[in-house]
């Protein structure tokens, strides 16, 4: 019998006697020197191992981590699997109890100790484990703790046939042989698209090309590659698309990788169907080679020069912006705001000069007069509906006088406009403006177009007329400050065209002034954040806003200064 004493520092010496370990079974005896198998009757279990369980059970009960550590060791180093594991267990050293219960096998108690098992290495032996023993959801939940994510995958696909989470697990830990399983996976179920997609992950983009050309999926592979594919990989799709005369697709990736005059052609050579998206491909084109000849090549196509089929004059303004040549496109904006204007599609005409206007005051270009004046009364018209809707008469009829005395720039409704000036006028008091404007309405050339339940009302006001005005009230010039009526844009003593309230289309006022916090237009802020309490939106640049984000602005001489030149 041997003792084994093991200080405890803090209050005893703690002995425990564990005996020596019992003698190794006899050797078998060879067949060839007998005529059977046999060993010899080894002893029933020595006294000792009485001792070696009461040893424990003494080193369990004791309130020592580190007594039980050493004791698990001692009895680990005598091959004492089972009793040290559970000293190493008691004693929270859950690794190491788990190694020593894998050594004798007890996977049920590895099984229970894993969620405090923090070596991955213990997980891997459990994952093989339950594996070789067909447990292939508890192997699989082991490789993941082991964070061994291609044996996860391996098993999610051979075993338990969920390519759903083998799929997750891929693109959470972007491993490359897992995709390539995955991908193997999919073209087994011949889902090419799938497969191509795991092949591209996987790194293997000559593999998955030859599949897309393979199976005709070379659209997928194309939408799949991505940006980090080479130009090389570009080329070959660009010319894969050039063969089957897919113009659209050629050219796009012909652009891709930098053949600009190849890429062009292709856009102009593509069929009506694609001919929207062809055009605006082949203005980023122009735009990225900055190469006259293309420029020039394009414009002949867009005049219809080429085919004798001239295209809207929206893609010329937009071949000048993506060229940044603003002057010939705050003309083609104009011409573009003029067609929309004619068609009646007011709202489109007003948001072209808008973005052409932020634009040219973006790049420090001074603004054209006429598309000041037009983006100005445009916004009249829209103000019109806004205070109308709000019941307020004065203002809807102010902007519809405006308006109307603009009438050429609104000939899709003329009789309309004028027939709502005379309305709203009449409502605000301001029969001298509705009696002129129910005069221009008798002309011959609008009499018979007017709606029959207003006729008989017009022709009565201008046959009895009634020329009382209320009085438009007058306030100071931003930049002189001579007294003018509120809604006059031009100062008769400065000569000053004055920026207008986007809130009521008045002239602004010095002591009263705020901006659009999205696209830094003026307005009155005491009108502003009385519109925004039934309004969501600018209504200049229509993005959403509350009164609470309008400021007003104590200093406003740096919006009063004129616009310069491009340097």
């Amino acid at each position: 019998m041997t003792s084994v004493s093991i200080k405890y520092v803090d209050v005893v010496d703690v002995v425990v006697v564990f005996p020596p370990p019992p003698p190794p079974p006899p050797p078998l005896v060879s067949r060839s020197t007998g005529t059977r198998r046999a060993r010899r009757a080894w002893p029933g279990r020595p006294s000792g191992w009485a001792d070696i369980r009461r040893g424990a059970a003494q080193a369990i009960k004791h309130p020592s981590r580190t007594l039980k550590k050493e004791c698990g060791a001692i009895l680990e180093g005598m091959k004492q699997f089972s009793e040290a594991a559970q000293l190493y267990e008691k004693g929270q050293y859950y690794d190491k109890a788990a190694s020593v219960y894998i050594r004798c096998k007890n996977w049920a108690k590895v099984g229970e100790l894993l969620p405090q098992v923090n070596s991955p290495k213990i997980h891997l032996q459990y994952a093989r484990a339950k594996e070789a023993d067909g447990r292939y959801k508890e192997a699989a939940l082991a490789y993941e703790s082991a964070k061994d994510w291609d044996n996860m995958i391996r098993v999610l696909l051979d075993h338990l046939n969920s390519p759903e989470e083998a799929v997750r697990v891929v693109r959470e830990t972007q491993s490359i042989d897992g995709a390539k399983m995955v991908a193997r996976f999919f073209l087994r179920l011949s889902d090419y698209g799938s497969a191509i997609q795991f092949l591209v992950l996987s790194q293997c983009n000559d593999e998955a090309f030859q599949l897309a050309q393979q199976h005709g999926q070379m659209d997928v592979y194309a939408d799949i590659i991505g940006p980090d594919a080479t130009q090389e990989d570009y080329h070959s799709i660009a010319l894969y698309f050039e063969g089957l005369k897919k113009h659209l697709e050629a050219g796009r990736f012909f652009l891709k990788c930098g053949q600009h005059s190849r890429a062009l052609k292709h856009f102009l050579q593509c069929p009506n169907a694609d001919d929207s998206l062809a055009i605006e491909m082949a203005i980023e084109t122009v735009g990225q080679a900055q190469d006259l000849s293309l420029t020039n090549q394009l414009i002949d196509y867009l005049m219809g020069e080429s085919d004798g089929m001239p295209k809207d004059a929206k893609y010329l303004f937009r071949m000048y912006m993506a060229l940044q040549r603003y002057q010939e496109a705050a003309r083609a904006a104009i011409i573009i705001a003029r067609e929309e204007q004619c068609a009646g599609n007011y709202r489109n005409a007003h948001d072209v000069l808008f973005s052409m206007y932020t634009e040219l005051q973006t790049q420090r270009i001074k603004i054209p007069a006429e598309m000041g004046t037009n983006l100005m009364v445009l916004h009249s018209y829209i103000l019109v509906k806004i205070h109308v809707k709000r019941g307020d008469h004065l203002k809807g009829a102010r902007m519809l006088i405006r308006v109307s005395n603009n009438i050429s720039k609104f000939p899709a409704h003329i009789v309309p406009i004028l027939t709502s000036a005379v309305i709203e006028c009449h409502r605000a008091g301001l029969k001298n403006s509705a009696f002129s404007f129910a005069a221009m309405l008798m002309r011959p050339e609008y009499r018979n177009k007017i709606d029959a339940k207003y006729r008989k009302k017009l022709e009565a006001m201008v046959r009895r007329p009634d020329t009382s005005e209320v009085e438009e009230e007058a306030t100071p010039c931003p930049c002189c400050g001579a007294q003018l009526p509120q809604n006059e844009l031009m100062c008769g003593s400065c000569k000053n065209n004055l920026p207008y309230c986007i809130a009521t289309g008045r002239h602004m006022l010095k002591e009263d002034w705020a901006v659009c916090p999205h696209c830094e237009f003026p307005a009155l802020y005491s009108e502003f954040v009385l519109l925004l309490e039934t309004e969501s939106a600018c209504p200049m640049c229509s993005e959403t806003l509350t009164a609470s984000q309008v400021k007003k602005i104590p200093d406003c001489s740096s919006y009063l200064q004129p616009q310069e030149e491009e340097p």
